[in-house]
């Protein structure tokens, strides 16, 4: 084979196999290029509104799914708040219910100690009267001045042994008699109650757990203030007095008879029990002198609280004041000495002077002591010498 045939054989071959190559490229760009050669605008902002609202509903669905969660959290806090207001009201119900009962208890030992009558154990149609009068009861409508029926009322005077209806009588006619008699029978049992106590006193004695006095800086001025502060104070030397009184009964019984020691209590007992009396007339009628209410305050207020070396400071600066009192020798020489002014000044102790009122200041001091053997203190360091 010649040259030349060599040549051309070998140039075809190398056609054939660049032909082959350009071929792959174009098939490959032709599959690489998008099937549409142009685009529309329309096309273009319709795609984009696409995804505009598909965006947005997944907002919205987000939005109700958190929204949903949020008002389920809601329902079971309050359905939570509501189990615990129900059970708040219950122990509260329940709670009240034993207050009540213990309040009774104490109340029924307080009288069985003061030697005072038994209460009345309450009656047993009394919620049934209750539902009758619309959830009111009788004492309360009475309170309230309200209209009682005719067969609620005549059940009432019967209770007071009155006669239920007399000739010619009006309904409101028969409920004034009958006010008028339940309020009578009602003073008559506190003049009776009264007699009872270890000093008579016109003054409603309040309840035990009523009896503490305010502090001196919360003493009330008004009227109806004082004469409640009045009642408090009787009512707390009266308990006082009547716990010393059975003391020495129960000691008289264990000891089989009197003793030497015993009469000598018994005769501080009269005597303190006699000279309080002018005390309590002075409560009675609001002449107290305001100088010494502060200090009479001060001295129950402290016993109540069991601090009883404060409440005999108190009756110190009472019966003695904080006035400078005279020691040694007071004139030396010519002239007159600096703090000599102050023997003539200062706080002096006014009840002193007049016989009644240091009686029953003395009094006072006698029931403090007896009150810190009844009642001791928590701290020892209160305990008076």
């Amino acid at each position: 084979m010649d040259f030349a045939s060599l040549m051309s054989a070998q140039m075809a071959k190398k056609k054939k196999q660049l032909g082959s190559v350009h071929e792959g490229t174009e098939e490959a760009k032709s599959d690489a290029l998008p099937a549409k050669k142009f685009v529309r605008n329309s096309e273009i902002e319709a795609e984009r509104k696409a995804a505009y609202l598909k965006e947005q509903q997944a907002r919205e669905a987000e939005k109700a799914a958190k929204t949903a969660a949020k008002r389920q959290r809601e329902e079971e806090e309050a359905e939570k708040e509501r189990l615990r207001d129900e059970k708040r009201r219950r122990l509260a119900s329940e709670s009240r219910k034993q207050r009540e009962i213990r309040l009774a208890e104490e109340e029924a030992a307080r009288r069985k100690r003061l030697g005072l009558p038994e209460l009345p154990p309450p009656s047993s149609d009394k919620r049934d009267k209750k539902s009758d009068n619309g959830g009111v009861d009788d004492d309360q409508d009475q309170d309230l001045g309200a209209d009682l029926d005719e067969d609620t009322l005549r059940a009432a005077l019967r209770k007071l042994d009155a006669p239920i209806i007399l000739f010619g009588e009006t309904h409101a006619a028969r409920l004034q008699r009958y006010r008028q008699t339940a309020a009578a029978a009602a003073a008559a049992l506190t003049t009776a109650e009264a007699a009872k106590l270890p000093v008579p006193t016109t003054l409603v004695p309040v309840p035990e757990k009523d009896m503490k006095v305010p502090a001196v800086a919360d003493i009330p001025r008004d009227k109806k203030g004082r004469q409640y502060l009045y009642r408090q104070l009787a009512s707390y030397f009266n308990l006082v007095l009547g716990e010393w009184q059975q003391a020495l009964q129960e000691a008289g019984a264990r000891n089989d008879g009197e003793t030497e020691a015993s009469r000598g209590a018994r005769n501080i007992m009269e005597q303190s029990r006699a000279s309080i009396k002018p005390l309590f007339r002075r409560l009675e009628d609001g002449s107290l002198d305001e100088k010494i209410v502060p200090a009479i305050v001060e001295i129950v207020h402290a016993a109540q609280e069991r601090r009883y070396v404060d409440a005999n400071d108190a009756y110190l600066r009472l019966s003695i004041g904080k006035a400078a009192w005279p020691i040694g020798v007071i004139m030396v020489g010519i002239h007159e000495r600096s703090a000599r002014e102050k023997l003539h000044g200062g706080d002096k102790g006014s009840v002193m002077t007049d016989d009644v009122t240091r009686k029953y200041v003395q009094s006072i001091k006698r029931c403090l002591t007896f009150a810190q053997v009844r009642w001791p203190p928590e701290d020892a360091s209160q305990l008076m010498g």
